[in-house]
């Protein structure tokens, strides 16, 4: 069987829009049952846009249609005969000279719904730099005035996946500074608890008592 492109985000739409399974689900995105049960429960993949495999020819609606009566079928991809794309080479982005008016309502955009996101990401996903990013979160972009934010995805400026890489990098990242915070807090606290023990454990008495020396 093909691989479905981008796996995550089509069990996303599939979740949200039909009826299907988990099982019917994890057959074919290739997902563990259980990590399309955590995204049902939201709790893996919040905020990632879900891609529908209808758009792309992966799947026909009628396929969908019969799964959804029968529960113990499996959802068999389209055929394709387009090959598959490659994938490009690390580099600067390209951006048409057309779409590049529209970036400061995608950097707009991602700030807004994605402020998770580094400047860097932000830069890398539009094809812009860190400069205008910084401008447009300050507001002092030279056209702040006009700018609106609007889906880099819809404008063609970047890929869905492409997008939601980023934003699941920048949440790993975030969650790992999280914890590395709480540990450090944690450790803090118990060496705060272990001095204010040992102060308890003095005998006021004993510590009042002046040093008698034998003669």
């Amino acid at each position: 069987m093909s691989q479905v492109l981008m796996p995550k985000a089509t069990a996303v739409w599939l979740v949200e829009n039909t009826t299907l399974t988990f099982d019917q689900i994890s057959a074919f995105t290739g997902l563990h049952p259980l990590e399309v049960q955590a995204i049902a429960d939201g709790e893996v993949a919040g905020g990632m846009t879900g891609f529908d495999p209808t758009t792309n020819g992966q799947l026909t609606k009628e396929e969908i249609k019969r799964a959804e009566a029968d529960k113990n079928a499996a959802l068999k991809l389209t055929p394709r005969d387009v090959p598959m794309p490659v994938a490009r080479s690390k580099g600067p982005r390209y951006t048409p000279v057309a779409k590049r008016q529209d970036r400061p309502d995608a950097i707009a955009w991602l700030l807004k719904i994605h402020p998770e996101l580094q400047d860097s990401q932000v830069a890398k996903l539009v094809g812009s730099t860190k400069s205008t990013v910084q401008s447009v979160r300050d507001r002092s972009h030279w056209n702040m005035q006009n700018v609106r934010p609007r889906d880099p995805v819809t404008l063609g400026l970047c890929m869905l996946k492409d997008l939601n890489d980023a934003v699941d990098k920048a949440r790993r990242k975030a969650a790992r500074e999280d914890a590395a915070k709480k540990k450090a807090q944690a450790k803090a606290g118990a060496a705060a608890e272990a001095a204010k023990a040992a102060v308890a454990a003095v005998d006021p008495a004993e510590a009042d008592q002046p040093d008698v020396s034998e003669p």
